[in-house]
């Protein structure tokens, strides 16, 4: 079967022949049909993040997939099912998160991560997985399916931000969002659907004409460029939200989303910086925020699949033209080095490998 691998000496993308895989027991065999590139992928291939699987000297790329059954295998699933499959696994013996259906949570070292780190991910015409890490998915969601993983990274925060705040009713009303990419606007398009929040920033980097900032506005959001208004001049520029969400992995964003919240308000953080800044932070000034104003930072990472569940349902209640415009390009195998373009005209994109 073909399969995009990396190697350890070569970081371009390639196809390579691979034997197709024999679902072990409690396993089932799943015929791919998209799979979505994104941040991720391209920080995998540039060898700035992940690793390799144990003795590999190959990495078969892509943790956004949906794929159909093709052999159940003994499981509770059908053949002919639309599934997406969860990223995470267990390295080793599972530890207790694994073992509460809380992979998300468990300690670095006790996971691998399909795709990413230590193990092969799902850019090939077959893989398999345990049935119990399998989402069934509507099959009139099919071709959108490759989506769900990155909603329900959503999803997960979204929760924990407002877990924070369970103490007492918070009643968010406005957003900021930290990223223009395809999760910042997936995400801006989450929030939007939520009747409570009337005010919403979308912050990026890009010059007009755009087309992140053509669906931020459609989206009736604001768009913020952070070379004119920095994160924490927002409440000077436009208001203090009471939600940040950030995406970019842009050190000092954590930071400065202390200064852009509204008293009670959390910032989500889900960028992961690269390399080791340095820099200078008013410390007491962020402190006596955080304190004196009941602030919140909460970091968040993977999802489970609940939060899979969720995100199948938010997929399905996004607009037909937001998912049209961020999906910017879906390519066959023969075409594939396409969708690991990186340009200001490419939004996201996937490899496509059969179809229903």
């Amino acid at each position: 079967m073909d399969a995009i691998v990396v190697s350890r000496d070569d970081r371009e993308p390639r196809v390579v022949d691979r034997p197709r895989p024999t679902p072990a027991p409690g396993e089932a065999l799943v015929r791919t049909l998209r799979v979505g590139v994104d941040g991720t992928d391209h920080e995998v291939v540039a060898g700035d993040h992940g690793g390799f699987p144990d003795g590999a000297t190959e990495l078969v790329l892509g943790h956004e997939a949906v794929g159909v059954v093709a052999d159940a295998n003994d499981t509770a699933l059908s053949e002919g099912q639309v599934v997406v499959p969860t990223v995470r696994r267990p390295h080793g013996e599972p530890s207790p998160h694994f073992q509460r259906g809380e992979p998300d949570m468990a300690e670095p070292g006790a996971y691998v991560e399909r795709g990413i780190e230590g193990a092969d991910g799902f850019m090939a015409e077959y893989f398999t997985s345990p049935a119990d890490c399998l989402v069934p998915v509507p099959e009139h969601l099919a071709d959108l399916a490759f989506l769900v993983e990155p909603i329900s990274i959503t999803e997960k925060a979204l929760d924990v931000a407002f877990a924070s705040r369970s103490s007492f009713d918070w009643q968010p009303e406005s957003a900021l969002v930290l990223g223009n990419g395809s999760l910042g606007l997936l995400t801006l398009g989450m929030l939007d659907r939520r009747a409570a929040f009337e005010s919403l920033y979308c912050l990026g980097r890009r010059d007009r004409p755009d087309p992140t900032i053509d669906v931020i506005e459609e989206l009736g959001a604001t768009y913020v460029d952070s070379r004119e208004t920095p994160v924490s001049d927002l409440p000077d520029a436009h208001e203090p939200v009471d939600l940040v969400y950030e995406a970019t992995g842009h050190a000092r964003h954590a930071f400065e989303t202390v200064e852009a919240l509204a008293p009670n308000g959390v910032g989500a953080l889900l960028g992961v910086p690269a390399g080791d800044w340095e820099f200078d932070v008013p410390g007491s000034e962020i402190h006596r925020q955080l304190v004196l104003q009941n602030k919140a930072l909460v970091g968040s990472v993977n999802s489970n699949a609940g939060h899979f569940a969720a995100a199948i349902d938010a997929l399905a209640g996004l607009p037909d033209w937001l998912l049209d415009d961020v999906v910017t390009g879906v390519h066959g195998l023969e075409d594939f080095r396409a969708a690991f373009r990186d340009d200001e005209t490419t939004i996201k994109t996937a490899v496509q490998f059969d179809t229903r």
